[in-house]
């Protein structure tokens, strides 16, 4: 085997990788030493722009295997052949924290996969918990400010304690029910191999015969969910920052499987008004005695990222990737993402952050997209424009496939959805909780708001009241209020 020696990256030889090019031993550091500027110049960029939120990540490559065909649902392919895996990429991350934040804070929890499909990326972006703070996208950047640093402070970065995140939240009366999962134990997972994942927002499944139905999704993890208490979360986040990323990795390592089962809850599209709630509500549940959970396939975690920034940091996950077959729904929340993450892509990575491995499809791109900053693309010829005659022009349009009739009118206007209803399943989940989760959740939100200014605890108070009295008074109690 012939030995290995370091080069630049021009790969030229670099025979001193320990001394910078001076004059004489004690002289200065001159200009013309190419070798030192390429080194630190990259060094120097080495850091791309943190991800407003999700920064902290774990990620892991598996596969996905469907137990029988969804055709009479949806004509997405990789949903049909049980025999067929089809491969994927997950990243989970904290929402809320930094970079260098720990992995136990109390905090929603992402939940992002990749599936590499034969007609191209379709991504599933979610998150630990079924319901957001938010309904409409154009709250998201008021949300994010009012849950990371103060503007003159950068203080709080990673938690909930203060009175810029529950002046938001007690202004906002749709997360309430936000609030009861997030303060459950079910804000601080004890493993991300023992948590659920949800798509939060509502899509559509279309069959291939333009058939189309609501579709939720619901990751469910083979070990069962598990929680620390807010004890156990605070210890670890001091003792061991990384917890939870250390515990995917090391299992995986040891050559364990990741799994999680795939289930969906579909509705009828014709019935979505007849519910006492809005089904495209990112802030609300479809109950499953009404709409039960039909199992879809099984997902398998078994192999590590080689590589962290190039796998982790570098994925890049957008709700707009999706694959024929599953559409978007009017979901306000779903609307807005679907711009935002890709253009939050292309700031972080730049114009062609597709070409990158981790996120390039293992379907052919062929289009006449051309240059941008890091383009590394292979192209010929003198056609970058559509139509045109010339011979290394002529990509041809796709056949068209059936699609639903999704037929809009309306007044343009600015208003709330008709079916607020935003303290009904607050109060539902409370009461649905076992005694001690109950009492884990007021003494969780005791522990938080006992820090916060007493106006904004009132408010809070108020909320929680018209969820459930009980729960409300509870923390009234607590916090030593009327």
């Amino acid at each position: 085997m012939k030995e290995k020696h370091l080069t630049t990256n021009q790969a030229v030889p670099i025979t001193d990788n320990q001394n910078s090019l001076t004059v004489g031993d004690h002289g200065p550091v001159l200009l013309q030493d190419v070798q030192f500027i390429e080194k630190m110049a990259h060094f120097d960029r080495e850091r791309i722009p943190e991800r407003v939120v999700h920064a902290k990540g774990a990620g892991a490559h598996g596969y996905f295997q469907v137990y029988k065909s969804m055709a009479p649902y949806t004509k997405a392919q990789f949903l049909q052949n049980p025999k067929k895996r089809t491969p994927v990429f997950v990243r989970f991350s904290t929402v809320t924290g930094g970079r260098g934040s720990a992995d136990t804070v109390r905090d929603p929890r992402g939940f992002a996969v990749k599936f590499y499909t034969e007609e191209g990326n379709y991504d599933l972006v979610g998150n630990n918990l079924p319901v957001f703070f938010i309904r409409d996208a154009i709250k998201f950047p008021d949300m994010v400010h009012a849950f990371k640093g103060a503007p003159d402070s950068n203080m709080p970065s990673s938690s909930s304690a203060h009175n810029r995140f529950w002046d938001f939240i007690s202004l906002t009366p749709e997360s309430t029910h936000m609030i009861t999962w997030v303060f459950s134990d079910r804000g601080t997972p004890k493993s991300y191999r023992m948590m659920e994942g949800f798509g939060v927002n509502t899509y559509v499944w279309v069959n291939d015969k333009g058939k189309a139905v609501y579709v939720k999704y619901h990751w469910k993890p083979k070990l069962g969910v598990h929680n620390l208490d807010r004890h156990e979360a605070t210890k670890l986040a001091g003792a061991d920052p990384d917890y939870l990323t250390r515990d995917l990795r090391d299992t995986i390592a040891r050559e364990g499987e990741v799994e999680y089962g795939l289930n969906v809850q579909l509705m009828d599209i014709a019935d979505e008004l007849k519910q006492d709630f809005d089904p495209l509500d990112a802030t609300k549940t479809w109950p499953e005695d009404k709409f039960p959970l039909m199992p879809v396939g099984k997902m398998v975690l078994n192999r590590n990222p080689k590589n962290f920034f190039t796998e982790v940091e570098q994925a890049a996950f957008c709700p707009a990737s999706v694959v024929p077959g599953i559409e978007f729904s009017s979901d306000k929340l779903l609307q807005g993402r679907t711009f935002s993450y890709a253009d939050t892509q292309r700031y972080r990575l730049g114009a062609n952050y597709l070409q990158l491995p981790i996120n390039h499809p293992l379907a052919p791109v062929n289009n006449h997209q051309r240059d941008g900053a890091m383009q590394i693309g292979e192209f010929s010829g003198q056609v970058n424009y559509e139509p045109s005659s010339f011979a290394d022009g002529m990509l041809k349009e796709a056949l068209s496939s059936v699609s639903r009739v999704n037929r809009i009118e309306g007044e343009v206007t600015r208003q709330k959805i008709n079916l607020t209803n935003d303290f009904a399943q607050a109060g539902e989940r409370y009461r649905s909780l076992s005694k001690i989760d109950q009492e884990h959740l007021v003494d969780n939100l005791i522990a938080d708001l006992i820090h916060i200014d007493k106006p904004i605890q009132q408010r809070v108070i108020e909320n929680l009241i018209k969820a459930d009295a009980k729960l409300g008074k509870s923390v009234a109690n607590g916090l030593k209020l009327k």
